[in-house]
Order: C-alpha cells, then sequence, then structure tokens
C-alpha cells in the first residue's frame, strides 16, 4: 500500500470505518461485455471503507500527486480525454453501476456490509491544480453526489489525529510531532 492510500485508510479508520485496499471486483463476463471490456482482468478499487452505523460503503480513488501539478477538472468534464482514462468510474456511468452493483453484492455475499448500503464515489486528492479547479471539482462532486476528500478534508482529520490519544500509527505520530514543533516555535 503506498504512503498516501495508508494515510487516507487512516483517516477513514479514524471515522469509523472499515478499510479494505486494492479491492478486487468479480465481474462476470455479462458484465464485462456491459461495460464494453469483455477481456478485462478483474477491477480493483483503491480503496473501500464501509461504516455499519450508518451502512455507508465508500469506493475510494487515491492520487497523491505531491510532486506534480496536481488533479485537474478537466479530467472530470472529459475535455481532457487522456486525463479522463485515470477516473473510469467517475467518467463512465455504466461501469459505475456496473462495479457498484458487483461490490455491493460481493459485500453483502460475505455479510461485510448489511443489505442496500448507501455508495458513495469518493476521490482522494493530496493536491489539486489551482483554486479554479477545485472550486469546479467542488461543484461537479457535489452534483453528481460524490465526495471529494480533498487537502481540507485531510488537514481537519489530522488537526483531530493531534489531538487524539495516542495510536501506534506512521500519521498519528508525525501529526504529534509536528503540533508539537508549531507550539513550541
Amino acid at each position: 500500500m503506498e504512503a498516501f492510500e495508508a494515510l487516507i485508510a487512516t483517516l477513514l479508520e479514524n471515522d469509523g470505518y472499515w478499510v479494505k485496499t486494492s479491492y478486487k471486483v468479480n465481474l462476470t463476463r455479462e458484465e464485462k461485455r456491459r461495460i464494453g471490456r469483455p477481456s478485462s482482468p478483474r477491477w480493483e478499487i483503491d480503496m473501500i471503507a464501509y461504516k455499519g452505523e450508518s451502512n455507508e460503503l465508500r469506493l475510494v480513488e487515491c492520487k497523491s500527486y505531491l510532486d506534480s501539478p496536481g488533479v485537474r477538472y478537466s479530467a472530470f468534464d472529459r475535455s481532457d480525454s487522456r486525463r479522463a482514462e485515470r477516473y473510469k468510474l467517475f467518467n463512465d456511468p455504466v461501469l459505475l453501476r456496473t462495479v457498484t452493483g458487483r461490490v455491493v453484492r460481493q459485500l453483502e455475499a460475505t455479510g461485510s456490509c448489511r443489505p442496500s448500503p448507501k455508495v458513495v464515489l469518493c476521490l482522494a486528492a493530496g493536491k489539486i491544480r489551482n483554486d479554479e479547479d477545485h472550486d469546479r471539482l467542488r461543484k461537479h462532486f457535489k452534483k453528481h453526489h460524490w465526495l471529494l476528500l480533498d487537502q481540507d478534508w485531510i488537514l481537519e482529520r489530522l488537526r483531530a489525529v493531534a489531538h487524539s490519544g495516542y495510536q501506534n500509527e506512521v500519521a498519528t505520530v508525525v501529526v504529534k510531532l509536528l503540533e508539537r514543533a508549531s507550539k513550541a516555535a
């Protein structure tokens, strides 16, 4: 698991979700034909997170892009087809319905979630290109009832971790050290 994914998993777990990374989706032959990918290998979602209390299932795509220009809105309005390919679930409604349906059936069959969970598609983004892209992404995600786990979301949860009890997690240790150093300065 990459460091950014590990951080997002920790923050979601702190919010009461159980988390599974690199979740394999076992699409049937018919489902693969429906999505136009008949020879596709098993689909994989970066992370799924489930909260039993609210029966909410999050499908999370993780993109840190910390040392790059960042996530761009053009990947979601499909004006940049090359970048849009990186976000298939967000840009292909048939694929999203098919994959979501299969994930829910898999989890229900194993007793990993209650029947008919509320499914929310999420993008965890460590960096977004600029303020304009950020504003446009927020509006686009709200319109589609998706969740943008952006830098603000990450920082809000890290601040909460800084004031929580000790956990033997890298994110917790680093945040507590940085918090103490900022108070000492």
